[in-house]
């Protein structure tokens, strides 16, 4: 279905309409005239950007999508920029995974971290931090324990089915027995009264001891699982927390401080690197030279120097940053060992919490049961006294009938008691299959988050390599094999020998950083949430290349915007053109 994409105020691109059809949308013009723009415009309406207009206060994008609207309003306030509206990812995890692996403009961070040899595990992790993993680990432990209680009602109850069954026979047997001897007994009418109120006291005996017989069982069983459960919980032993947290974001702060100070060396030292194994030092500041040697003014503090004190001073910054990498490496470590710990606390603690309220729940069912059990033994012993006294009323002959009456009336009690007891049992053994397998659900759920990252990492490395394999295919590359490590280092071969990234053409190594995101785009199923992909910045690759990558990845997705220079082609694509749009650049070129 097409869209509709309305552009106010975004980057630089003052007013545009225009429509995204299914399949390729290439936006083809030369230099500043609002291709990359448009491509910001999308995002920004996916929630992913802010990109305001220089020097303007307000802009909009607007998306009709599948007959639904979506609108980004953005507002300058001093020099932050605030969104407003409806944009079309609501999720922040889903914006993290369309930012790092649908939205692949020059910018975005997986090409970024191999155009420029940075680590990719940070990158390619980074969804994970958003989904709460122990929280949605702990739902599921809870339900799964939910399910298992009653899953062990469900086989208590299918273990008792065939005894209640026996003695449903046994009982209706019984009766019947009963039913045939009063009918054969001929005694006489005229003490009726007495006769029927000792035979509904008996009854009544019957059923009360028969309840305090219940009961008594049932305190006995409680009373067991009370100190079973009370003993469990005085071995259990409970790490202490101590301050965990504190120390944990304190180290995650200064393992963030190192990255940003290695990061930062780490480009000065490259930058400064590459003008001194090029032997173009004159480009930044004077040269002397002479047959004893270069003198070189320095470029940062103006001092005179020589190339070979600049080199010795990059190789001392070198080893600040293999230090600096050496430092975050333990830095890290130990965030994975506070989380560790900070996981065994959490569990000690769930099952102190567990433990607790289930001894609160067995105590005050202990009460009760005793209370019950009180209230039951009182009304025996009143229902004895009863019965003697009744029984005295009652003529010697008519005892037997009497005696009937009552096992009648104990037996059909007891025998409705069974039913339903059966009934229950029955119902509860018939659910044990679907407990079972919905507790073999939630187990396999539980492992499967537990593993998310693990599996998640797999799958990228997975991915990395069928993507490669197919790009090995389509592109004539000048290395032979790449693949990533279990520690996301990427791993280039030439001629046999593992190469650096850096040896590798500027189209070589961009080819590669799209193949990563791709990969990162697969593992993470983005396309079921994000069904565009973007892509710019493909000058590095020549017009051929552009094509046979347009080709690789239209089936991707419902739709591709890609940017174009009027000279690539050799694709088929639905042509935006910004010679209708209002943009930046046309009323710079007016004022001049």
């Amino acid at each position: 279905m097409t869209w509709e994409l309305t552009v106010e105020n975004i980057a630089g691109i003052r007013s545009a309409n225009e429509a995204i059809v299914p399949g390729v949308n290439a936006v083809r013009a030369s230099n500043w005239q609002g291709k990359s723009s448009f491509l910001q415009g999308v995002q920004a309406v996916f929630g992913t950007e802010t990109p305001l207009t220089e020097g303007a206060d307000q802009g909009r994008v607007e998306l009709n999508a599948d007959g639904e609207a979506f609108e980004v309003r953005l507002e300058r306030d001093g020099v932050a920029v605030s969104r407003r509206g409806t944009p079309y990812l609501s999720s922040e995890y889903d914006r993290i995974c369309a930012d790092l692996f649908a939205f692949l403009d020059e910018n975005n961070a997986v090409r970024k971290a191999v155009r420029d040899g940075e680590p990719l595990e940070p990158v390619l992790t980074r969804p994970l931090d958003f989904e709460d993993i122990d929280s949605q680990l702990a739902e599921l432990r809870s339900e799964r324990d939910q399910v298992e209680r009653e899953l062990e009602r469900a086989n208590d109850a299918a273990e008792r089915l065939p005894k209640l069954q026996e003695r449903e026979t046994n009982l209706e047997a019984e009766l019947e027995e009963l039913r045939s001897e009063r009918e054969a007994l001929d005694a006489d009418g005229d003490d009726t009264e007495a006769r029927a109120e000792l035979s509904d006291l008996r009854a009544e005996r019957e059923r009360v001891q028969r309840r305090v017989d219940r009961l008594e069982q049932t305190v006995e069983r409680v009373e067991t699982r009370l100190a079973e459960n009370r003993t469990e919980l005085s071995e259990l032993t409970v790490p202490e927390e101590s301050d965990i947290e504190t120390e944990l974001e304190q180290v995650r702060e200064r393992l963030r401080s190192l990255e940003r100070d290695r990061e930062l060396l780490q480009g000065v030292f490259e930058a400064n690197k590459r003008v001194l194994d090029s032997d173009r030092t004159e480009l930044l500041t004077d040269v002397s030279r002479d047959v004893l040697g270069d003198t070189v003014e320095c470029w940062l503090c103006g001092t005179e120097t020589t190339s070979d004190e600049m080199a010795d001073k990059l190789d001392a910054l070198d080893e600040q940053i293999t230090e600096l990498r050496r430092e975050e490496s333990e830095y890290r470590t130990r965030v994975e060992e506070l989380d560790a710990r900070r996981d065994e606390v959490k569990t000690a603690r769930r099952q102190e919490a567990d433990l607790t309220d289930r001894i609160a729940e067995l105590e005050t069912s202990l009460d009760e049961k005793n209370e019950e059990l009180s209230s039951a033994r009182d009304r025996l012993v009143d229902l004895e006294a009863r019965v003697d006294e009744v029984t005295e009323s009652v003529e010697t002959e008519s005892e037997r009938l009497t005696d009937i009456e009552s096992e009648i009336k104990y037996t059909e009690a007891e025998l409705e008691d069974v039913r339903a007891e059966l009934a229950d049992a029955e119902s509860r053994a018939e659910q044990r299959e679907m407990l079972s397998a919905e507790y073999d659900d939630l187990t396999a759920e539980i492992a499967s988050l537990r593993n998310r990252k693990d599996e998640i990492k797999q799958d990228l490395r997975e991915s990395f390599s069928t993507a490669l394999a197919e790009l090995f295919e389509r592109f004539d590359t000048g290395f032979e094999m790449a693949r990533l490590t279990s520690t996301f280092d990427l791993v280039v071969a030439r001629d046999g020998r593992e190469t650096t990234l850096d040896a590798l053409s500027e189209g070589e190594r961009e080819l590669l950083g799209f193949v990563v995101a791709l990969a990162g785009h697969e593992a993470y199923d983005v396309g079921e949430r994000v069904p565009v992909l973007l892509l710019d910045g493909l000058g590095s690759l020549a017009s051929d290349n552009i094509a046979t990558f347009v080709e690789y990845t239209a089936d991707r997705v419902d739709y591709l915007v890609l940017t174009a220079y009027p000279e690539h082609g050799g694709f088929d694509a639905n042509e935006l053109s910004p010679s209708d749009w209002d943009v930046v650049s046309h009323r710079a070129d007016t004022k001049a």
